[in-house]
């Protein structure tokens, strides 16, 4: 497999979890608070945790010759992740 394709793949699988993790959080919104973690909390912290490494690969198989298409995905997703962490502290403190 060649270094574009590796970014590719893990340009793809950085906004997978990044909306993965959304979701999870969007998914608190839809049931009554519980007084226990549920499975969605389980989910999004792996996401959370996979991110690391996804987003550590990517930044090193990107082509740093064409920025601007290099870190559109780490935008989508970091976009993503900061929407979910946002929605999770508003999900904690107000409702």
């Amino acid at each position: 497999m060649r270094w574009q394709e590796v970014n590719r793949v893990s340009g793809k699988v950085l906004i997978v979890l990044s909306l993965t993790a959304l979701l999870a959080v969007l998914s608190g919104y839809a049931q009554p608070p519980q007084p226990d973690e549920g499975i969605a909390a389980h989910i999004f912290q792996l996401s959370v945790v996979l991110l690391l490494p996804t987003i550590l690969l990517f930044l090193v198989t990107a082509d740093w010759t064409r920025p601007l298409r290099s870190t559109r995905p780490a935008a989508f997703g970091a976009v993503a992740l900061a929407i979910a962490f946002g929605a999770l502290y508003y999900l904690e403190h107000y409702r």
